[in-house]
This record gives C-alpha cells, structure tokens and sequence, in this order.
C-alpha cells in the first residue's frame, strides 16, 4: 500500500469515526457492537497514522518506505503520547 492509498484509507476511517462520534452525540449509539465499530475504527485509524509515519520515516532516512510493515494493534495502542 503505498502513501496515496493509505492517506485515502485514513479518509475513509475519519468519516466513519465522525459519523459513529454523531451517533454517540446524538444518544442514537446504543448497542455494544456500534461500540466496539467505534472502538474498531480507532483502533485501525491508529494503524494507519502509525503505518504512514514509518513509511516517512524511511524515505527520509533514504531507506525504501515499502519495507514498513503494520505494526499489531496492541503495540500501537501501547504508545505513549
């Protein structure tokens, strides 16, 4: 996946997370597994935000950007801020 398709993916996510965060607003959210498509969309938009950093990363450090790999999302969610 190069950075096009996954800046595109990540705009795909963000709608969904916006819509589902209405939802939430709204008080229209209600069942456990809307919840866990929400805590999901998070989780994957993290993923790809991880995914794209590596990939700059790497073109920056004059390494190729397509040896970066998706990282599990345990490990994601374990960074610190």
């Amino acid at each position: 996946m190069d950075d096009k398709q996954i800046l595109a993916h990540i705009d795909e996510l963000i709608q969904t997370e916006h819509e589902l965060r209405a939802k939430v607003a709204a008080g229209t959210l209600s069942t456990d597994a809307e919840h866990a498509k929400l805590r999901s969309t998070e989780e994957a938009l993290d993923q790809c935000w991880d995914l794209l950093r590596q990939r700059r990363a790497r073109k920056e450090f004059g390494e190729s950007p397509d040896e970066a790999a998706e990282r599990p999302i345990p490990e994601v969610e374990g960074y610190l801020q």
